[in-house]
């Protein structure tokens, strides 16, 4: 049904498997790549033609060496086997160049003509460890159909031309993927991704697809909000920590970040967080999700319900459940020893993977709330990017 990603090459004498990778003989890298500077870093972003303020980039070697530890799960000079990585948006390419130091093979996804020339001629100075394709992360998938312009993609054709095939959803996960999110569309591409890994399309079409990105930390704590919290917990908390194993891997203050954008943009007035901080972020994809009742097909009955649920944090969960299974809500909530006076902003993710469980299994469950959410969706997700 669903699988995982494996990168695949042309046989030759001594190709090993690692973690369902198999990987041709390769020379290692003859000398460590030089870093630029951070005044040539400031030359390029200054010459970037994305819009002003769309943008972060990573200057700071030392950053680059944390954020390669991180995402490598050791020292950066001592990288254990792991997934090919792919990071998109590298733009200079410090944190690129820190990752092939350390030996890890790299896929750089870059949409922006002014960096392109300079990630290619490295790619051709190495041994296949680096390649380099002119697309946008951000506009994988767009929604439309028909032949796609570069840098939009299609996620299917993408993996295809680099070799990438599919292995079982509850193999390991054999490809990262990193970035940094901009701030003005993030929570849309959150929303993007989630219908992706339930439905089992866009990227996660060949399986678990780990995501490392660094984000906001108002983002964050939406992500990883309780019950409680009202005006954090929301659909998209228990949608991602359902789908999900989150960790913060690391914490660093966004002027550590390089910028396009002439002006500092400050925090709205009255916000509980600065959002002076970007939140490199793992979301892993639980091997577990497509058990039970839940599928790739079933999923969007599960993500419309907590959506449904979620609009208003202080309904009765009762009352609405009895609107889909015919005034028998009190069974329901009886056999999850749910108490009937529980609001919806009171349960938890697997409590709402619960009651989706029991929904699917009674013949009283009727499903023809969803059929004008269902349309909302579609339109909604056909004009993210």
């Amino acid at each position: 049904m669903l699988a995982a990603l494996s990168l695949v090459r042309p046989s030759a004498a001594g190709c090993r498997a690692v973690l369902g990778v198999c990987r041709a003989p390769r020379r290692g890298l003859q000398r460590e790549l030089q870093l630029p500077s951070k005044a040539e870093v400031a030359g390029l972003v200054a010459g970037t033609t994305a819009p002003r303020g769309r943008r972060l980039f990573i200057s700071c070697p030392a950053l680059a060496g944390t954020l390669a530890e991180c995402l490598m799960g050791g020292a950066a000079g001592q990288p254990k086997h792991g997934p090919v990585l792919l990071e998109f948006e590298p733009g200079p390419g410090i944190l690129t160049r820190t990752l092939l130091n350390a030996g890890t093979r790299v896929i750089a996804l870059e949409s922006d003509m002014t960096f392109l020339p300079r990630l290619q001629s490295l790619e051709n100075n190495l041994d296949g460890q680096l390649e380099v394709v002119y697309c946008s992360f951000f506009k994988l998938d767009p929604g439309h159909c028909g032949q796609f312009i570069p840098p939009a993609m299609d996620s299917v054709e993408l993996f295809k031309k680099l070799g990438i095939s599919a292995v079982p959803w509850t193999a390991g996960v054999p490809v990262k993927i990193f970035g940094i999110i901009s701030r003005r569309n993030e929570r849309n591409l959150l929303w993007k991704l989630i219908y992706g890994l339930y439905e089992g399309v866009s990227i996660y079409h060949c399986g678990r697809v780990e995501l490392n990105m660094l984000m906001s930390e108002r983002e964050y704590k939406v992500l990883t909000a309780k019950p409680g919290e009202q005006m954090k917990y929301q659909a998209l908390s228990v949608l991602w920590q359902t789908a999900c194993e989150i960790q913060l891997l690391h914490m660093e203050p966004q002027s550590s970040f390089l910028t396009n954008s002439k002006t500092q943009r400050l925090p709205r007035p009255g916000s509980q967080v600065t959002n002076d901080n970007l939140c490199l972020v793992r979301m892993t994809p639980r091997r577990n999700l497509f058990t039970g009742a839940m599928t790739d097909t079933t999923s969007g009955t599960f993500i419309m319900m907590v959506k449904h649920c979620l609009i208003k944090q202080k309904s009765k969960v009762i009352d609405i459940i009895n609107t889909w299974n015919l005034g028998n809500g009190y069974k329901v909530l009886e056999q999850l020893e749910i108490p009937e006076n529980s609001s919806t902003g009171d349960l938890y993710p697997e409590e709402y993977r619960g009651i989706f469980e029991v929904l699917e299994r009674s013949p009283e469950f009727d499903r023809s709330w969803l059929y004008n959410d269902t349309f909302k969706m579609t339109v909604n997700r056909s004009l993210i990017f």
